[in-house]
């Protein structure tokens, strides 16, 4: 015996499927308009030269030492070509999608922590409306600086100085390790010994870094969050320890331009150019800034 056909309920199954056939239709347009729209307005990585800079002083200019004439026209070639200095605090909230970067942004770093870097950098940033990162050690800081305070050609900046600094709005206070700045027991810097196993390297280079995260935050009320490398010395295994303390930005000293995308991993690394007394203002800026 044959049943006949449901019309009515045939058409109503057909209109369900046309229904469903027709949101899924529409989700995938829509995320392929999604995707697309993602990639086209995706921002590209931003070329960012960063230089290096050490004592600042009037003596005769040196592999790293510049004069504070030396600087002023590095500032003034700077600005008049366009470049504008950012800050460790505007990278890291820009990789993390915050905020935008300049058409031509540069970077200026000061590692070692001379005492000039307060004294003779400081005027010259807040002249020319700039900023810059100043690496301390915590050993010279601790130990140098008070033997033979503020003499610009060559004293540390005690802590008094530092707080200084950081209160200024222009220098953020890097770290430049506790006291890993120098070859002695066959350690360059602080790289990992051919001796030593991962957890004694671990244990070493996390001991030194905390204790100057502590002295700073005792002394300044702030711990930082950018790292530099002594004689730009990498181990491999640093990166993970120093992300574990809180750091969000390394600097070696690979004279390569860094670029800057949306991804917080780029800030590891960073590339600096050693701005080296022995060469002119245009000299070196052509170094930096040459595709």
């Amino acid at each position: 015996m044959y049943r006949c056909c449901n019309v009515r309920r045939f058409f109503r199954l057909l209109a369900l499927d046309s229904i469903i056939f027709a949101i899924f239709a529409a989700v995938f347009c829509i995320g392929r308009l999604i995707m697309t729209y993602a990639a086209e307005h995706e921002a590209p990585p931003v070329r960012l030269p960063v230089i290096m800079y050490h004592s600042v002083c009037d003596r005769t200019p040196a592999e790293y030492s510049v004069t504070p004439r030396q600087l002023e026209d590095d500032l003034i070639w700077l600005k008049n070509a366009g470049y504008t200095t950012v800050s460790a605090e505007q990278l890291c909230r820009y990789v993390r999608g915050n905020g935008s970067l300049p058409a031509l942004p540069v970077m200026l770093t000061f590692d070692d922590g001379f005492y000039n870097n307060l004294s003779e950098l400081l005027p010259l940033l807040e002249k020319y409306d700039m900023c810059a990162v100043v690496s301390v050690v915590g050993t010279y800081t601790d130990n140098d600086a008070p033997r033979d305070p503020h003499v610009s050609a060559y004293s540390y900046l005690t802590w008094e100085d530092i707080s200084q600094l950081s209160g200024s709005g222009r220098v953020e206070i890097g770290s430049h390790t506790y006291a890993m700045h120098s070859v002695s027991g066959g350690r360059k810097g602080c790289s990992k010994l051919p001796e030593e196993s991962e957890e004694q390297y671990r244990q070493a280079l996390y001991s030194d870094i905390m204790l100057l995260q502590q002295e700073m935050a005792e002394h300044t009320g702030t711990a930082p969050y950018v790292f530099a490398y002594p004689f730009g010395a990498v181990s491999p295994g640093s990166t993970p320890l120093l992300k574990e303390a809180g750091f969000l930005m390394t600097l070696t000293c690979r004279e390569l331009p860094n670029y800057i995308t949306r991804d917080p991993s780029c800030l590891y690394g960073i590339g600096r150019f050693n701005r080296s007394g022995l060469y002119s203002t245009d000299e070196f800026m052509y170094k930096i800034t040459k595709d």
